[in-house]
């Protein structure tokens, strides 16, 4: 028997790291805007989605067969719980397939910032060697090691930025007010406060929570001051938790001493996003990804040969894995 699956990313994207679809899936790339999507919903057994894109709308899986939705990612976003539940279509994701890749980019943008590594290049270049290495000097810049590291959210991702930050000697405070993992931080030693607590002891603040209403906007105006005087904000998770306009208040009024920022209010950022606004030193501590701190070669290896063995796995007949939804 042959099972259908439409595939909304492209084929390139696995083929480039050498991931392979199982044999007996008749399988069908498109993109979120094909005007023939709806259609091909209705004849597909599974979906593929990537975690990161534009919703999708309810109406889409309306009178489709579908049995099985699989993110190639761990986020849920792009879809609608409530539609998915009431249709009785599983949803499952990939958990923990690019933690690396995540807690590589945090002590990465972490260091970027706090060495100005990004920002003596910069002056470097504009001819400012000597000037500029005076500055850093006399500024006496801190590394990581012994500084207090804020993790806000301890999943599983959260906890392999915590793991990485202490493995260059941090110290790890965090505020999950359900932690999964509690007992293993209390082992390493991690130290639970409430988030006002964390943001008033961090010397870098980490975000890894899904974006749902309760993280919406978790971080505005007043967190951002309640942040100790030249701390780092690191948000590698979802664009709404953070106020992206007080965000740059606080770096243009030089409370905040840096930010690296993934994720957006809208992807790609409009034109009017504050943060593409940034003028002058502000500008030097603000570190811009497009979405990319869990994309590595080896993250996705991980993500795709998951998400594949998953789909296989459900229409041959087994429990999907990972159901999230």
């Amino acid at each position: 028997m042959t099972f259908r699956v439409l595939c909304l990313r492209p084929e390139a994207d696995f083929l480039r790291i050498g991931v392979v679809p199982p044999q007996g899936l008749e399988i069908r790339y498109m993109g979120p805007t094909d005007t023939d999507l709806a259609a091909a919903m209705k004849l597909a057994d599974a979906l593929v989605i990537p975690a990161v894109g534009p919703k999708l709308a309810p109406e889409l899986f309306e009178g489709t067969k579908l049995r099985l939705v699989q993110v190639t990612g761990a986020g849920l976003d792009r879809l609608d719980a409530t539609t998915m539940k009431r249709l009785g279509i599983s949803v499952a994701n990939v958990p923990g397939g690019s933690n690396n890749a995540v807690a590589e980019y945090c002590v990465g943008a972490a260091l970027d910032l706090s060495r100005r590594m990004s920002w003596s290049s910069a002056e470097i270049k504009a001819g400012r060697y000597v000037q500029f290495r005076a500055r850093m000097m006399a500024d006496n810049l801190a590394g990581l090691d012994g500084r207090s590291v804020g993790v806000v959210g301890l999943g599983t991702i959260g906890m392999a930025v915590a793991a990485a930050f202490a493995a260059r000697g941090s110290r790890i405070v965090y505020f999950d007010p359900n932690p999964p993992m509690a007992e293993a931080a209390a082992k390493a030693g991690y130290v639970p406060l409430p988030l006002d607590g964390l943001l008033a002891e961090a010397d870098v603040v980490t975000l890894h929570v899904p974006l749902i209403a309760a993280t919406t906007g978790l971080i505005g105006a007043a967190q951002l001051a309640s942040m100790k005087k030249g701390a780092l904000l690191i948000n590698a998770a979802r664009g709404g938790i953070v106020d992206e306009a007080a965000l740059v208040a606080s770096l243009v009024d030089g409370h905040l001493g840096g930010a690296a920022v993934d994720v957006y209010s809208t992807e790609p950022p409009g034109a009017d996003n504050p943060l593409l606004h940034v003028s002058g030193e502000a500008a030097h501590r603000l570190l811009l990804t497009p979405h990319i701190a869990g994309v590595s070669r080896q993250a996705s290896a991980i993500l795709f040969r998951s998400s594949w063995e998953n789909v296989e796995r459900t229409l041959k007949g087994g429990k999907p894995l990972n159901v999230a939804m």
